[in-house]
């Protein structure tokens, strides 16, 4: 082609200078946007109690407004047109990501809930482990089951078991719900299927398998030292169990049982075998793991391929749901129609997180599109400050300040992505930021937060007690979980 013929160069866009901008200029008015936002969102969430998928859309578009981007930018054309949205592209690249793996592990959780999986395997490892090791037996438990199901879920489905423990010893709830909590916190956290580890994933395009496994490698300790404050707390301060959340947890058995029976569901005359539970959620695990290895041991070949097509975790999690639906539904007298009436119902919840992880995801590509985040990038390189530690602490913050794990780590990955863009991190040291973020995200739960009243009122705990319990449980979980991200930082 002749190089009168060839394309031109497209020109470079002009800077943003509308806005707040007219007015502070340069990276000072980039700074000063910023932090009205952060502000604002979080003067909505708390204070105006709005919605946070409301309040991080409309904090999202106040600043890229103000940060000088045009409507068109922000919006698009309502003509096709090469103009591109920022608020579409935001929502869309992260919710692209991570709508199927939720929705995947969502519906795993229910079918292992409703099943009786979840029971089964609290009530085996007690058998195991017998009474003196009853709390360790907990946080096994929650530690085993968090992996496929909400924080709290976990908690609604094992708290009859924790007070069948309690109130067989007589000894205080804490020294058994805290444990258990641990446990479900930790995934929660740190493991994907769980939104927070997901998405922050999609936002810095770190694979699944680096997540999983730094997230082990980072909640074991974490969760090691917050069971060692669990049996402290437990032996000090005596909680005794809540006999009305006991009768509250047989008549809601008794309801789903009820709704099951009506589906044409008969119950099973055998429990739920251990190594059932144990296949169906290491499954996906071993076969996201194995994928992310093959990249790095082998050479392209079909093996290859094949190890990574399974090991995908859309594919991973759909062979762990079918396998659920077969060898906790089908294979125990269950029809199709409550296989599809539990599935179908366990989505009903999960419209407000995606809503959320896709407004934080709007929120990142507007500071990025903006220029504040560059803005960022450069104010704290100026700082000297590892990124590990700055994104924990961003993280801490967030999280104090509006509640949220959710937000906190969406928020904060919007933040940081800027800061680790073009510096040659591994995959690896890349899932030990998002590590860090997500430690961050737990640090002092407290009255703002909607995990502090479930864990309060499900286990009759009084509010001073629980942040003595609950709150400082957390705080163990959220700096140990850091410490060991940043002490292998310095390695990887």
């Amino acid at each position: 082609m002749s190089p009168l013929l060839a394309a031109a160069p497209a020109p470079e866009p002009p800077p943003h200078t509308g806005g707040l901008l007219l007015l502070l200029d340069g990276t000072a008015g980039l700074l000063t946007v910023a932090a009205l936002g952060i502000a604002l969102l979080l003067v909505l969430i708390i204070k105006v109690r709005l919605q946070p998928f409301v309040a991080l859309l409309g904090v999202s578009i106040a600043v890229g407004l103000s940060a000088g981007l045009s409507v068109t930018e922000l919006f698009g054309t309502v003509q096709r047109s090469t103009s591109v949205s920022m608020i579409e592209t935001g929502m869309g690249g992260i919710l692209g990501h991570v709508t199927i793996i939720i929705g995947l592990g969502t519906m795993l959780g229910a079918i292992l809930e409703v099943s009786g999986g979840a029971e089964a395997l609290s009530s085996r490892l007690l058998n195991l482990f017998g009474e003196k090791r009853a709390p360790l037996a907990m946080g096994l438990t929650g530690l085993i089951f968090g992996i496929p199901v909400f924080f709290d879920v976990g908690i609604f489905v094992l708290a009859p078991i924790v007070y069948a423990a309690a109130k067989r010893s007589g000894k205080s709830i804490l020294l058994y719900c805290m444990p258990l909590l641990a446990g479900l916190s930790m995934t929660h956290a740190f493991l994907p299927p769980h939104p927070g580890p997901v998405a922050a994933a999609g936002l810095f395009k770190v694979d699944l398998g680096w997540v999983i496994l730094m997230g082990v490698v980072v909640g074991i300790p974490a969760v090691l030292a917050a069971w060692a404050y669990a049996a402290w707390i437990g032996n000090r301060l005596f909680v005794p169990v809540p006999q009305d959340m006991v009768e509250a947890a047989e008549e809601a058995r008794a309801a789903v049982a009820a709704e099951q029976a009506a589906a044409g569901r008969t119950a099973p005359e055998q429990p739920v075998a251990l190594s059932t539970v144990f296949l169906i959620i290491g499954t996906p695990l071993l076969l996201i793991l194995a994928a992310t290895f093959s990249s790095i041991a082998l050479d392209p070949s079909t093996l290859r391929s094949v190890i990574e097509f399974f090991g995908h975790p859309f594919v991973a999690l759909t062979i762990a749901l079918l396998m659920a639906y077969y060898l906790l539904g089908i294979r125990r007298g269950w029809s199709r129609k409550s296989l599809e009436t539990v599935s179908t119902a366990s989505l009903k919840p999960v419209g407000n997180i995606l809503l959320v992880v896709g407004a934080g995801g709007i929120f990142g590509a507007v500071l990025k599109g903006s220029g504040i985040a560059d803005a960022l990038a450069d104010t704290f390189n100026d700082v000297g400050l590892p990124v590990i530690l700055l994104a924990w602490l961003i993280s801490v913050v967030l999280r104090v300040a509006q509640g949220s794990a959710t937000v906190a780590i969406v928020t904060t990955a919007g933040i940081v992505v800027p800061l680790v863009e073009g510096q040659d991190y591994s995959q690896a040291h890349l899932a030990l930021v998002i590590m860090a973020i997500s430690a961050g995200s737990i640090f002092a739960s407290h009255v703002n937060d909607g995990g502090f009243w479930i864990v309060a009122k499900y286990f009759g705990i009084s509010e001073r007690d629980t942040l003595k319990s609950w709150t400082v449980l957390e705080t163990v979980l959220s700096v140990a979980g850091f410490a060991v991200a940043a002490v292998l930082s310095v390695f990887i």
